[in-house]
């Protein structure tokens, strides 16, 4: 879906400040936001692909209102609404429930998205490339303004779950993933800025040749 996160070349929003020294979290509140998301997330019912689009499927008028643990706290809302965890009487404490002390080690693991594909690479470095003009309602990682630009694959990364699939409860559909080069001009036209390059990471089925 066209989210309101996919915000790449718009006007009307400022621009990025970074901060100095800027503290991990702002208020202790955005501390307990990302570790009830982990928490809830650590018991199996969704993947990071369907929480990543149950933040990106917020209203904009919402979105844009809310700072970024608000985002995830919302969405976490939804997520826990469409699997009815809260619903019925209190339940027995859930067999995957992640308790304090395995925090360190379950975050160090982390989790490995990388699946062997069978057929070979469609594209190499150096191929040019269209990246598909596609709107799908669902999850996508192709950013929307990308889309019917030519670009140069810059590499090929393997196979990786594909999150338009993994997000549905599709399978994880593994292609393979690429990093794809396009020039400023060619997003933007003679406005943009002089030697200005973006790269993107982009699964097989986002691209056709130029």
């Amino acid at each position: 879906m066209n989210g309101p996160q996919d915000l790449g070349g718009a006007m009307g929003f400022g621009p990025v400040r970074p901060e100095v020294d800027a503290p991990v979290f702002h208020a202790p509140w955005e501390a307990r936001a990302l570790g009830l998301t982990l928490a809830a997330g650590a018991l199996g019912h969704w993947n990071i692909d369907e929480s990543r689009h149950a933040r990106e499927s917020l209203p904009p008028a919402t979105y844009y209102a809310s700072t970024y643990y608000e985002i995830w706290i919302r969405a976490l809302e939804a997520l826990i609404d469409r699997h009815a965890l809260l619903a019925g009487e209190a339940p027995a404490p859930h067999p995957r429930r992640l308790s304090a002390a395995a925090v360190p080690g379950a975050l160090g693991a982390g989790t490995h998205y990388a699946r062997p594909v069978a057929t070979p690479a469609r594209f190499h470095p150096g191929d040019r490339v269209r990246a598909r003009n596609i709107h799908p309602r669902g999850h996508t990682r192709l950013p929307r303004y990308v889309r019917g630009h030519v670009g140069t694959i810059e590499a090929e990364h393997g196979g990786f779950i594909l999150p338009d699939a993994h997000a549905h409860g599709l399978g994880e559909a593994p292609e393979r993933l690429y990093t794809v080069v396009f020039a400023g001009a060619a997003l933007w036209g003679p406005d943009a800025e002089p030697g200005l390059t973006v790269s993107i990471d982009a699964w097989e089925s986002y691209l056709e040749p130029a």
